[in-house]
């Protein structure tokens, strides 16, 4: 197995909330058949679909708390990240842990989706961050 991630799927109470709320961030999405919607996020593609349709194609019990994932967007600076947080929480997001200094040597705050899906927003200096919103160890 190749150490990559392809595809991370999100499951959500209603997808076409979800599909707004991801789109309100100016993410541009698409949906074969209207119950599931893919969402290319530069080398990967993030997708929303029926909570409970997740759980079972999964083969889990879904206990409906926090799965104990967070994902990430990096930014290319300080004012970035308090610019992503600003943008979700115009779109719906709740802000969970306000930016600021970490102890890391970042920059960093939560945003949480709708779904309750927790969002670092990160400026890490010691990663490269290329053009097309890749980051890089080194």
């Amino acid at each position: 197995m190749q150490q990559r991630v392809s595809l991370i799927t999100l499951g959500v109470a209603d997808t076409a909330r979800a599909r707004r709320f991801y789109e309100s961030l100016g993410w541009s999405g698409e949906s074969p058949d209207g119950d599931v919607v893919f969402f290319q996020a530069g080398g990967m593609i993030v997708a929303l679909w029926g909570r409970d349709n997740l759980a079972e194609d999964s083969a889990v019990t879904d206990s409906g708390g926090w799965g104990g994932i967070t994902l990430a967007y990096n930014a290319s600076s300080e004012d970035d990240v308090d610019a992503v947080l600003r943008e979700a929480e115009a779109a719906g997001a709740t802000i969970a842990r306000a930016a600021a200094r970490t102890f890391w040597g970042g920059y960093s705050g939560v945003f949480v989706d709708p779904d309750g899906h927790p969002w670092e927003v990160a400026h890490n200096p010691g990663w490269r961050l290329d053009d097309d919103g890749s980051v890089r160890l080194h």
